[in-house]
């Protein structure tokens, strides 16, 4: 998998992808995006970015052939489709105890890194899914756990997913939610894409949206997968890409 870091020089973007993915500087390779030197009034500045080789980096994109895009995974999660939580279809629910030695090494790693971010929290097992496992974190402190736009939630979960990977259960994805977030999350993108598609067939130009991360690009691309007249394709580098909405008469060719 492929991620991006910022920092003064490139010893400290490496120092801070070590410390965010949990890994020694020696165990991931490094791809220096840009770099600025400092000046007297001007500070350094160093992208890189870091290709730890523990899976496929997640597509995106929606399929191009349109009614396939309902068998696309992303990142560990499901895309929306109808109104339905995608993630929850199929899941297996019941005991919210963790079944075994994995569970259980999950929701401990869980809760110790929601410790060292200073807060207390019970996590238990949310849904059981083919090679997916849910977990559901509650807290006085939830809302900094899912931080701004769930960014905190997501580079939880990241974390955890790749400690799931070194127990040997790279297959296995891992989905952390708090206050229902994830699927609240859902339906506003869902609400969005609708929103945004309505204005772009009024205007018959392009909207181009916040950056998202895979997840959230994904599920607007598949929310408007079947629209006729409205087409969308993601823009820019890096975890937080951005997806534009156009109108489908705008311009030739699909979605990229």
């Amino acid at each position: 998998m492929t991620y991006e870091f910022e920092g003064r020089t490139e010893k400290d973007a490496i120092e801070r992808a070590a410390a965010e993915l949990g890994l020694q500087k020696d165990s991931f390779d490094v791809e220096i995006l840009e770099a600025q030197r400092g000046g007297l009034f001007k500070k350094g500045f160093v992208k890189i970015r870091v290709h730890t080789g523990t899976g496929a980096e997640p597509e995106d994109e929606a399929p191009r052939e349109r009614g396939a895009y309902r068998e696309a995974a992303d990142a560990g999660q499901d895309a929306a489709s109808e109104g339905e939580s995608v993630m929850l279809r199929g899941a297996v629910f019941g005991d919210p105890e963790p079944k075994d030695d994995f569970e259980r090494a999950l929701a401990d790693f869980t809760g110790g890194m929601i410790e060292r971010m200073g807060c207390s929290a019970a996590v238990s097992v949310f849904f059981r899914k083919d090679k997916k496992i849910g977990f559901n974190i509650e807290s006085r402190d939830s809302s900094l756990i899912i931080g701004k736009k769930g960014k905190n939630l997501d580079a939880l979960q990241l974390l955890v997913n790749i400690y799931a990977g070194h127990l040997g259960r790279e297959s296995t994805r891992v989905i952390l939610d708090s206050e229902n977030y994830r699927i609240r999350r859902e339906e506003t993108l869902v609400r969005l894409a609708h929103s945004v598609a309505d204005r772009v067939r009024s205007s018959r130009t392009s909207v181009l949206l916040e950056p998202m991360n895979p997840f959230d690009r994904r599920l607007i691309h598949t929310t408007l997968a079947q629209a006729k007249d409205v087409e969308t394709h993601s823009e820019g580098e890096g975890v937080y890409r951005q997806v534009r909405v156009y109108y489908a008469g705008a311009r030739s060719g699909g979605r990229r």
